[in-house]
């Protein structure tokens, strides 16, 4: 028997990066979003508690499947082994990549 995949999902939102872990990703039936299905937070063995892993716990609660544009998608990488989710603070020091520009619609004027 196959063993589910895990991915790790890398995305920006609202200046903030975003890292989550999810069992199911696909190209979803909206065009130009990135479907994220069953959404997954490491289990804990010990009494520390990671805040930032608490928040996203508490962002995504009760969501089966959340729809990201898929210009804010960094990356998307099958893992195996299940981390920590987090939030940091885009920033551009020393960078060298720079993120894909979004599409964007404009609607032909000859058309009714």
């Amino acid at each position: 028997m196959k063993s589910k995949n895990t991915y790790r999902v890398t995305f920006h939102n609202q200046g903030k990066v975003y890292e989550i872990y999810a069992r199911n990703v696909n190209q979803g039936g909206l065009l130009g979003f990135v479907e994220v299905e069953e959404i997954v937070f490491g289990e804990k063995s010990t009494v520390v508690v990671d805040p930032t892993e608490e928040s996203l716990k508490t962002e995504f609660a009760g969501v089966s499947r959340t729809y990201l544009p898929m210009h804010s998608v960094i990356r998307i990488d099958v893992v195996e082994k299940l981390g920590n989710s987090k939030v940091t603070e885009a920033t551009n020091r020393g960078e060298k990549v720079t993120p894909f520009p979004g599409f964007t619609h404009s609607p032909d004027p000859h058309r009714p």
